[in-house]
């Protein structure tokens, strides 16, 4: 099967690094001789026929930029038959012959959907700064992400240390801790909640209200978002435990923007080229990923399969022994 035109979009949450990851495969897919198409607002743009033809002028400029060329949007309409089969329409009707996504679970799941209930091959980048794609290490933003919220937390010791508080940080993660069990590593928290693990609130308040007994008051908490316990009510029952003043600090979407870091961009460069040979290949159905420093194809099912977590849980335990 020779594939000369290919359909691209980003769907879900953006992370910094999709615009590399749009760059690379655009220009690799030119250097094949592809033609690629880009599609606007994911899949509902997809639905829509927001389709825009990009060539190597398209995507100059954009390796350091956050957020994504394409923009991007969650579509509840894709998710039916009716939306399904309209999106299909547009891509016979424009010759669209592949389809690369780039986006998390969601974006894949209806990557999925295209290949094995309509037909249209697609392959998948990862691309969450939640990280929770099974299959691969990293995702694209994921390590951004972290970056971005280690500054912030580190300004925050700043503070903490100079005004004798404690503070409670909500960072990103709505069903994952990676970005939590990674800034708690990086920047010496003293605790951390994650999804993960489970634990017993009640000892870590006897932790903390023993600490301020000592003198030791200038505590950091770091917690995933996606963890039932909310920053706020940490932060009420410290405050009545301790007396010490507590505060809440929810990073939100600053975690989400921002030029992306080397690594971010080097991997997804390296993503791009990759799902372009994928295509070239006909291998489809599948996403990219990396393992190590190896480049590599997993079946998206596989890849939306739920991740064991144990980057988190080991980051977690190390922790625990540094505290």
């Amino acid at each position: 099967m020779m594939i000369k035109r290919i359909g691209l979009l980003t769907s879900g949450g953006d992370a910094p690094g999709m615009n590399a990851a749009i760059r690379s495969v655009v220009r690799y897919g030119l250097h094949y001789n592809l033609e690629v198409i880009g599609i606007h607002r994911g899949y509902a743009g997809l639905i829509n026929e927001d389709l825009e033809s990009l060539d190597h002028r398209s995507v100059a400029g954009i390796i350091n930029r956050g957020g994504t060329l394409l923009e991007t949007l969650r579509c509840d309409e894709f998710l039916t038959e009716e939306g399904q089969r309209k999106a299909v329409e547009v891509l016979k009707r424009h010759k669209i012959e592949a389809l690369i996504v780039i986006g998390g679970d969601g974006t894949y799941r209806g990557a999925i959907d295209l290949w094995e209930r309509w037909h249209i091959p697609c392959v998948g980048i990862p691309a969450t700064i939640d990280n929770d794609i099974n299959g691969t290490d990293f995702a694209i933003g994921a390590d951004t992400a972290i970056n971005t919220a280690i500054e912030a937390v580190d300004k925050i010791r700043d503070t903490s240390l100079s005004m004798s508080r404690i503070f409670v940080v909500e960072v990103m993660g709505r069903n994952s801790g990676f970005i939590a069990s990674q800034v708690a590593l990086a920047c010496g928290a003293e605790e951390v909640l994650v999804p993960e693990i489970t634990y017993d609130l009640g000892d870590m308040y006897h932790d903390v209200a023993k600490g301020c007994l000592k003198d030791k008051d200038r505590w950091i908490i770091i917690v995933a978002e996606g963890e039932d316990t909310k920053a706020k009510e940490i932060v009420k029952k410290i405050a009545e435990m301790t007396g010490s003043e507590t505060r809440e600090v929810v990073l939100g979407h600053i975690q989400r923007g921002g030029s992306p870091t080397a690594q971010d961009r080097l991997l997804a460069t390296r993503f791009g080229a990759a799902a372009v040979d994928l295509i070239l290949n006909n291998e489809f159905g599948k996403a990219v990923a990396v393992k190590g420093n190896q480049i590599l194809a997993v079946d998206l099912h596989l890849a939306v399969d739920k991740k064991d977590g144990q980057m988190v849980k080991s980051s977690y335990q190390l922790m625990r022994h540094l505290t």
